[in-house]
């Protein structure tokens, strides 16, 4: 979780060491990505980790009010973050994520795989610099242990691909019972 990058709504725990009236147990980011923060004011928190966000409050405190400040920062609760599951799932939708969250996780959020789904066709899409990346995935295989279940981060987008040959499959087996009348209807 070292890469989570702290969004609006998110909830931190700020902790200077041994200055508990500079710490806060729980401070919300504001919409506009900002904490307000006991004598050094706002500051941006948004589009940060937790570390790089403790070294920029202990920065501050440390250039008028205190000595090599320790600061600590925790993301005790996380809103901003979120995935979306489409494709052959049960339940498809944008899903909030909190802490580590793996593709197995996504999936079951999403109610699972529908019947026809691709398992060897997961494809999990993120931007990296700007640019779409994406890579397809066998849950299958995550499932059975012989792959590892990626983690997802906040704005993947997780589509399970369809198995032909299963809706083929599943068209059949629905018209099943139509064509068993239709066969008993012309042996009569």
């Amino acid at each position: 979780m070292d890469d989570y990058k702290i969004g609006p709504l998110d909830t931190l725990s700020v902790t200077v060491f041994q200055e508990p009236d500079l710490s806060q147990a729980a401070v919300q980011v504001d919409a506009s990505g900002n904490v307000l923060l006991p004598l050094i004011g706002q500051v941006k928190a948004e589009d940060k980790t937790s570390t790089q966000l403790a070294g920029e409050i202990g920065s501050k405190l440390g250039a008028k009010y205190l000595t090599d400040p320790q600061v600590s920062v925790i993301v005790t609760q996380s809103v901003s973050q979120h995935v979306t599951v489409n494709g052959s799932v049960t339940e498809p939708g944008v899903y909030a994520i909190q802490g580590r969250t793996t593709l197995l996780d996504a999936l079951a959020m999403a109610k699972g795989t529908s019947r026809v789904a691709a398992l060897d066709q997961v494809a999990v899409f993120r931007m990296v610099d700007g640019k779409r990346i994406g890579g397809v995935f066998n849950v299958d295989k995550i499932n059975r242990g012989l792959a590892p279940d990626p983690e997802l981060k906040g704005d993947d987008t997780i589509v399970v691909g369809l198995s032909n040959v299963k809706a083929a499959w599943r068209d059949i087996l629905t018209a099943a019972p139509l064509l068993t009348a239709f066969s008993y209807a012309a042996v009569r």
